[in-house]
């Protein structure tokens, strides 16, 4: 994989033609800035711009006030490669607030990520239905420690379009014990993996990393070529360890209305 070819379509596919992410959302492009609106507790954010010097600040003028108007609060998307350099000071001047600094990775489907297989006593599951949507929230919540009703809101939407959406859960026995999904994107060769998280107690058993085999496997068979992960500081190694290579890195900045 050439990283200056494959950043560039990934900006490309992902983030200038990025599509609506529930069936509720809609992507607008104003400028040179494209950002999804979607009524609460739906994601509001930018996913790509195109800024310089000159009018980046008047462009986070411009969010700021469309955002607030509708009484959202919405995040700024930001990549290390994005422009102008000085772009994520313009944002906290403008009173955005940065959140925990990620790296972009993108992994091969038909790579060694598929390889990894779960513990024993431990089986991988695809949601089909509400009950299985509730428990991948559930363990979201556990793992991450924050509220997880924008995601049950999210995969029932989704839930009818295997299309557009797997989801899976880890199950210790009965117990869900991790969980995550993965949204596909129609016409690019990229599929993106999300959420993976496993509740304390579980960790480091390599359940995490049969989360994202399972997805990799579901991805190849739909003819999508790449994996994307927004990966935190723990999950890079592992990523990278199956094969992910890093591309950029990505910080949300969030703006409260």
């Amino acid at each position: 994989m050439d990283h200056a070819e494959l950043l560039t379509l990934f900006d490309r596919d992902l983030r200038e033609g990025a599509r609506p992410d529930g069936p509720d959302a809609r992507v607008e492009r104003t400028g040179d800035v494209v950002r999804q609106v979607a009524p609460a507790p739906g994601w509001n954010g930018v996913l790509w711009s195109a800024l310089d010097e000159a009018g980046a600040d008047a462009a986070i003028a411009d969010q700021v006030g469309h955002y607030t108007g509708l009484g959202l609060d919405f995040e700024w998307k930001l990549y290390g490669h994005d422009r102008p350099v000085d772009l994520g000071l313009r944002l906290r001047a403008a009173g955005f607030t940065p959140g925990p600094e990620e790296t972009l990775l993108i992994g091969e489907a038909a790579g060694p990520a598929r390889a990894a297989a779960p513990p024993e006593g431990v089986r991988v599951v695809q949601v089909t239905d509400p009950a299985g949507v509730d428990l991948v929230a559930d363990v979201h919540e556990k793992a991450f420690g924050a509220d997880s009703s924008w995601l049950r809101h999210q995969l029932l939407a989704r839930l009818s379009d295997p299309d557009s959406v797997v989801a899976v859960v880890a199950l210790a026995g009965d117990e869900p014990v991790s969980a995550a999904r993965m949204e596909l994107v129609p016409g690019t060769p990229f599929a993106g993996l999300w959420g993976g998280g496993t509740v304390p107690g579980w960790r480091g058993r390599g359940i995490y990393r049969s989360l994202v085999a399972h997805r990799a496997r579901a991805a190849a068979t739909r003819g999508y070529r790449y994996l994307q992960v927004d990966a935190s500081s723990q999950s890079r190694p592992i990523l990278e360890r199956l094969g992910f290579l890093p591309l950029t890195t990505t910080t949300p900045y969030e703006y409260a209305s």
